[in-house]
């Protein structure tokens, strides 16, 4: 095997493929399934009943808590049973029956979630996601596949993000919330259909924005989303505040690098398009 034994603990009732790499100090916990192709960091605590497969490598100073199911198949009908990859970052923390799948061929063939993020129970990415650094999925959080996450995303419980979706850095998405529309960097969204309610003042706020920055940011969403004539019409008009603040910069940035979905907006805007 080209796991390394010498400072693990690895359980007796543990299987672990020929092949797996396991990084020292990796603790591995009853009944624990580790596939052929997978690699794990060092110092990490896979606590029990955990299943990886695919070509998953995990990062270190990971914990992963019992019936969590990492590199499973893509759950698109396009899988024909090629070997694809998962990718997390070190520092994750992984609770119970978290599901992440592979990617797909078709989709670059990686799913990719980044460094310190915290997966609550039954949280879901999708096959094709990526997803940043720092990221909170609260319980039943789910990602359908190739959706696009920022660092810093708070996504509520029991919510659920439409394929090819959007999130930009630093949004929090409410509870029981349906988003099927991109959401621009620093926003808030909330409603059984997702419709965007303003700022994230509080996570600005924890990412050191100061009461200026605060104003100006403020002061171009509401330009932007509450301001008078249409949408196209004000997304020109406030093109030059990008050089006031690179929070405006970023959330301009992103409005233009569309792709697959519509942007999400306020409820009272939408009624205008």
């Amino acid at each position: 095997m080209a796991h390394n034994l010498t400072r693990n603990t690895i359980d007796p009732t543990a299987r672990i493929e020929d092949g797996a790499v396991i990084g020292e100090g990796t603790t591995i916990g009853p009944y624990c399934v580790i596939g052929p192709n997978v690699t794990i960091g060092v110092d990490c605590k896979l606590l029990a009943h955990v299943h990886i497969t695919a070509q998953t490598t995990i990062g270190d100073n990971c914990t992963i808590y019992p019936f969590v199911s990492l590199g499973t198949p893509p759950q698109s009908l396009s899988w024909r049973g090629e070997l694809t990859r998962l990718e997390i970052g070190q520092g994750c923390t992984i609770r119970e029956q978290v599901t992440m799948n592979a990617g797909t061929v078709g989709g670059g063939g990686v799913t990719r979630v980044g460094e310190r993020g915290y997966f609550m129970n039954c949280s879901h990415v999708g096959h094709d996601c990526r997803v940043g650094n720092d990221v909170i999925f609260a319980t039943s959080a789910t990602l359908g596949g190739h959706c696009e996450i920022g660092d810093f995303v708070f996504i509520g419980g029991l919510s659920a993000v439409h394929q090819f979706t959007r999130i930009g850095p630093q949004v929090m998405v409410g509870g029981v919330c349906g988003v099927r529309s991109d959401v621009i960097p620093f926003g808030l969204v909330n409603g059984q259909y997702a419709t965007l309610e303003g700022l994230n003042i509080v996570g600005m706020r924890r990412r050191k924005f100061t009461r200026a920055r605060l104003a100006t940011v403020r002061t171009f969403y509401q330009k932007l989303f509450h301001g008078p004539g249409i949408f196209a019409e004000r997304l020109d008009a406030v093109q030059p505040m990008a050089a006031e603040d690179p929070a405006i910069a970023e959330i301009l940035a992103f409005i233009r690098d569309n792709k697959h979905r519509a942007l999400c907006l306020p409820s009272d805007d939408g009624k205008r398009h």
